[in-house]
């Protein structure tokens, strides 16, 4: 789950007694900050190893809590727009007092805009001409409209004069909550750290340079030696199978190969001799090809018994992670019949659907059967926990 927001309260892995949570974090110290993607690639992508404390444990489908910051030249441009030196005291969720700056560092999400903060923001002044047309169910679209690509600095800065008393910045924007991301590490190999896989999200929009929340604070502000607090979160929809001879099928195109990095880590480790079949997708094989190394070595050694890449920009037609499933759906099927788990990690919107109709459409073709069938059969591996997805 990369950058996923959580916004319902951490359930801390298994054996972790509690110790810490989203409210009581552990401030973690990186221990290694690596690029993964090559020069010239289209994506940063990056491995950061981060220090436990005694006690804390996870399993292979857990995640990691990232507690970021605004970055300081975000706060001071919101500064700047609402016409404040920071140094203004406001009370807190918890309604502790301190700084508008702190609270704007660390508190708010001034990033990403939304709907919500423009209606709240609109209430501060009913009058105002040129928000009466972002707020209102009429004006739902537009809204959105304005909302693409901009974060509140461009709505302070369109609207100024709006926001009279820095206490109402905590009615306008939401809590700054926690990212999750899968961990890429089995603790059975790495027993005082938590591994995971970060895209770094930078991009351009109108006329500002503007990056993830999270995944920026890793890309550019958790150097080696740099301390920020996390914690863990169980996902106890996204395991292993109890039987160690299972075979597993796993579907994990750019920072979906996270788990899955995971999940073959503790089978190396733990000696388990189920088949395990891994399909990897991104954009270039030069470029892109996360822990190329170490998953040609798993292959060449027996951990693997497939090992099968999409890269889509390679050729002229793009392949992706659900052509391969086509291009091997009788192979995929006799694993199934043969009780094989199929995990799916990464992007929900168009991936995870793409990759279930290839699964369906190879089921179907390997039972001689229809789509309903298909569907049917699909039914009873959910039912089974054999079809699980960890996507966003």
């Amino acid at each position: 789950m990369s950058e996923q927001t959580l916004t319902e309260t951490a359930a801390p892995a298994p054996g972790h007694a509690l110790k810490y949570t989203r409210n009581n974090p552990f401030h973690a110290t990186v221990l290694v900050n690596d690029l993964l993607t090559g020069a010239g690639s289209e994506k940063e992508t990056r491995h950061i190893e981060l220090s436990l404390d005694d006690g804390m444990q996870y399993t292979p489908g857990d995640a990691v809590g990232i507690i970021p910051e605004n970055r300081r030249d975000a706060v001071d441009e919101v500064l700047a727009a609402l016409k404040y030196t920071g140094s203004e005291r406001v009370l807190d969720h918890y309604k502790v007092e301190i700084d508008l700056e702190e609270a704007l560092r660390t508190r708010l999400a001034i990033g990403k805009l939304t709907r919500g903060s423009v209606t709240q923001f609109g209430k501060l002044a009913p009058g105002h001409a040129g928000l009466k047309d972002l707020v209102g169910p009429d004006n739902k679209a537009r809204a959105e409209e304005y909302c693409w690509g901009r974060e509140f600095v461009d709505l302070a800065t369109d609207f100024p004069g709006v926001v009279t008393q820095p206490q109402q910045l905590f009615n306008v924007l939401s809590r700054l909550t926690p990212r999750m991301y899968s961990i890429a590490s089995s603790q059975a190999l790495h027993a005082d750290n938590v591994q995971t896989t970060v895209r770094v999200v930078r991009y351009e929009s109108h006329g500002r340079e503007r990056q993830g929340l999270a995944s920026g604070h890793m890309g550019d502000r958790a150097p080696v030696g740099a301390t920020f607090p996390i914690f863990l979160h169980a996902n106890a929809a996204f395991r292993l199978p109890e039987d160690s001879t299972t075979p597993v099928i796993m579907i994990g195109p750019g920072t979906g190969i996270a788990p899955f990095r995971a999940f073959l880590e503790e089978r190396q480790a733990t000696g388990q001799t189920g088949d395990n079949w891994l399909i990897f997708g991104e954009q270039r094989r030069a470029l892109d090809f996360l822990y190329q190394d170490q998953f040609e070595a798993m292959h060449r050694d027996g951990l693997l018994a497939r090992l099968d890449t999409a890269f889509s920009r390679d050729q002229a037609k793009k392949i992706y992670v659900q052509d391969r499933i086509a291009e091997n759906a009788a192979e995929l099927y006799a694993w199934l019949e043969r009780g094989a788990y199929f995990y799916v990690c990464g992007d929900a919107s168009r991936m995870a659907k793409d990759v279930e109709l290839a699964l369906l459409d190879a089921i179907a073709q390997g039972s001689n059967g229809t789509l309903e069938h298909a569907n049917e059969y699909l039914a009873e591996m959910k039912k089974a926990k054999r079809y699980q997805r960890d996507v966003y």
